[in-house]
């Protein structure tokens, strides 16, 4: 697990990040978070951890959070693929006891039928058929937001999702997959205040 911030954040918090594909603790939205005074744990997936098989990331992912994070005052953001791998180490724990917003995740398969562009990760269709038979294990406290416009993480699949497991999921109209820094610089300002 990779670690971000000082000692001195860690009075305002520790959050545990996963950021999307390529994606570092200490950039985009993990930059931001630092910004604002909270520590960061999490996993970068570069490097070491993208080369591992999807299934050791998953497990990896499982054993940061039982670990450390298993208590309902602890926090979780995932961004697009991180959000996927939360997700996937969802499907093997009992639910997750903490506060987890999503940002834009991936859900499984998906395609762009204008550029033909398509995105099948591994075991695209673990999470949809698990939560299509009543199995996925819901979060306590979930938040999962998702730009109407991304075909990346393709929202009619995610609201199928979030409609089979009862997780309110917030369509965001006009936006693609990158939500904007006003959208999110604003649901970070609730989101880190409440709860």
């Amino acid at each position: 697990m990779v670690n971000g911030g000082s000692e001195l954040t860690r009075a305002t918090g520790e959050i545990y990040y996963l950021p999307g594909m390529g994606g570092r603790l200490d950039a985009g939205l993990g930059e931001e978070l630092l910004r604002r005074g909270f520590a960061l744990s999490g996993r970068e997936t570069i490097g070491a951890f993208k080369k591992l098989r999807f299934g050791e990331q998953v497990d990896a992912v499982k054993q940061d959070l039982v670990e450390g994070f298993w208590r309902p005052e602890a926090r979780v953001i995932a961004n697009s693929f991180g959000g996927y791998l939360f997700l996937h180490a969802q499907l093997v724990l009992e639910p997750f006891p903490g506060r987890v917003l999503l940002l834009s995740p991936v859900i499984g398969a998906t395609a762009q039928g204008a550029t033909g562009m398509r995105f099948y990760p591994p075991r695209a269709d673990a999470l949809m058929q698990t939560a299509q038979a009543g199995g996925f294990p819901k979060p306590d406290n979930i938040e999962v937001h998702v730009g109407e416009e991304d075909w990346q993480a393709g929202p009619q699949a995610l609201v199928e999702f979030c409609n089979a497991v009862r997780i309110k999921v917030h369509l965001v109209p006009g936006r693609g997959h990158m939500l904007g820094s006003d959208y999110v610089g604003s649901l970070l300002e609730s989101w880190l205040n409440s709860g």
